[in-house]
């Protein structure tokens, strides 16, 4: 008797298996089947037959996305004046403003200008008259090799004939009046026990634009003032340029063509072929 009740309970649950776990089924999804774990799908996997041809990459394109290796980018001008000016000023520093300048040096800096000025093209002063303004510090003139004040021209020599040191030299340019003055600091010796004097000389011109990048100056009067310890002296005013300083032709004027001009640095070249060198002062 117990016998059979356990064989009709056994029976009876494994011919019935969805009534007697109807949620289970309906969560899973068993449709009737006497399977309580459904089968493994098989991942499906697309490939490519024999036959078909793999796309392949664009030349521009790269091939793999996550490793693109940096593009080197093509300088622009000003990326290039930039390193051309650092070259130009490189090598005409260290030379006393040309003072101290060999034939060697003489050609690097007219090398490292012709540079800049290929590459920074054409001036025109008509377009760009204001880079003029201001005043602008001499740093190099292929003329003071000559280790004379009057470079290319006769002039009084430096430390030699003359007890003459020169200094600074700059030139101050207002392009609404039209003024141009070149200005020179000067140490002149003395006899022993009288100290050095100190004076700068300002040249003052006018200027006028001849064609789109050159430049004439017409000479009008020389002024020396003392400086130092004889600084309280009035000006004098020299009527006109003792004969060493004065041009062997064309007296009383110049003019010379500017060849490269940003806001700071100006090339220009003298009706001589004489290269200067200016900076914002």
């Amino acid at each position: 008797m117990a016998s059979s009740l356990i064989h009709s309970t056994i029976t009876s649950s494994n011919a019935c298996p969805q009534s007697a776990f109807p949620t289970l089924n309906k969560v899973v999804g068993f449709k009737h089947s006497h399977i309580l774990f459904p089968k493994r799908r098989r991942p499906l996997i697309l490939l490519a037959s024999i036959d078909e041809k793999v796309p392949t990459s664009d030349s521009t394109t790269p091939s793999f996305p996550g490793f693109d290796l940096p593009e080197v980018p093509d300088l622009t001008k000003g990326d290039t004046l930039k390193s051309l000016k650092l070259k130009l000023l490189s090598s005409v520093s260290g030379l006393n403003r040309g003072l101290a300048a060999s034939e060697d040096d003489l050609k690097k800096a007219d090398s490292a200008a012709k540079e800049i000025e290929k590459v920074g093209g054409p001036v025109d002063l008509t377009a760009d008259l204001d880079k003029l303004q201001g005043k602008w510090k001499l740093i190099y003139s292929s003329a003071f090799s000559s280790r004379t004040l009057g470079g290319s021209r006769p002039g009084p020599s430096l430390g030699r004939l003359l007890p003459i040191t020169l200094g600074q030299v700059f030139q101050r340019i207002d392009t609404l009046s039209k003024d141009f003055d070149n200005i020179v600091e000067l140490q002149l010796g003395a006899p022993w026990p009288l100290e050095p004097v100190e004076v700068t000389a300002t040249l003052a011109h006018r200027f006028e634009i001849i064609g789109s990048s050159t430049i004439k100056i017409m000479f009008e009067k020389t002024t020396v003032k003392t400086t130092g310890n004889l600084s309280q002296l009035p000006p004098l005013e020299v009527p006109q340029l003792p004969e060493q300083f004065r041009p062997s032709t064309n007296r009383g004027s110049g003019d010379f063509e500017v060849t490269y001009l940003d806001s700071d640095l100006r090339v220009t070249r003298g009706d001589r072929g004489e290269l200067r060198v200016f900076v914002v002062a």
